[in-house]
């Protein structure tokens, strides 16, 4: 139910991406304290403009049902713009990070929502 959606200019071949997801998911679940097997992430290409110009850079997107607070986002935003520099080389100045806490109610899965 984490669902981390990471959009980047920069295009890795299969095995990072395969490295970087992997990374991620990992570091979200740790971090967070949510099971693996619900837990989903992204990566899609994109073309980001920063303070006007062009730029090696990333958005990421974290949603999930509860688990976020000024710390944990602090935590996972720390995590993220490691491992995106890491594998990626992305600076951590050009990445921004959203958190949405998401009700359970408008959550689907499996044909029905984790609330009642």
């Amino acid at each position: 139910m984490p669902l981390m959606r990471i959009e980047s200019t920069v295009t890795p071949s299969p095995a990072q991406t395969d490295a970087i997801l992997k990374a991620c998911s990992k570091a979200l679940c740790q971090i967070t304290g949510k099971p693996e097997p619900y837990t989903m992430v992204t990566f899609s290409p994109a073309t980001v403009l920063f303070a006007g110009q062009p730029v090696t850079g990333a958005f990421v997107d974290i949603r999930g049902i509860g688990g976020f607070n000024p710390d944990i986002n602090r935590a996972i935003s720390q995590a993220i713009c490691r491992l995106l520099e890491e594998h990626l080389q992305i600076a951590p100045d050009h990445v921004y990070l959203n958190f949405t806490d998401v009700p359970a109610t408008q959550w689907g899965w499996n044909g029905k929502t984790f609330g009642t």
